[in-house]
């Protein structure tokens, strides 16, 4: 059985940016940064993932937000294509049915990570620079 469902969780990255289209419907465009988990070298990187509704409720919660406030979507991964033949451009995005501010809790390094639906909550939040600081 195939599967396309997407849950972010992030900070929104800017403001949010509306289009109207020509069926009079609005799109709504956003993008979401996320911490990668740190790599070899231990630098936290994180992506910037463009997210899009339709949806006038969601495009709401999303416009009462500002940038850098923490965000959870749900919705489906999208690949569209654009332009003319000799020249298109393909664009990923994530193609939200529900977003809601998340409300972020910083854990001890010697807590217990929760476990919420399989994904780990302490790898969601981003660490304080002293963790992330090698010491001695």
């Amino acid at each position: 059985m195939d599967r396309n469902e997407v849950l972010l969780v992030g900070r929104l990255s800017a403001s949010v940016e509306e289009h109207p289209l020509p069926s009079g419907d609005t799109v709504t465009k956003w993008r979401i940064i996320v911490r990668r988990r740190r790599n070899r070298r231990g630098a936290a990187l994180t992506d910037s993932i463009p997210c899009v509704t339709f949806n006038p409720e969601t495009a709401a919660v999303v416009r009462g937000l500002k940038p850098r406030d923490y965000i959870e979507v749900t919705g489906s991964f999208r690949c569209r294509v654009f332009g003319p033949s000799a020249a298109k451009t393909w664009r990923y995005e994530v193609e939200v049915s529900t977003a809601k501010p998340y409300e972020a809790e910083l854990s001890e390094p010697d807590d217990p990570v929760d476990d919420i639906g399989g994904v780990q909550l302490a790898a969601l939040i981003p660490r304080q620079v002293s963790y992330l600081a090698p010491t001695g």
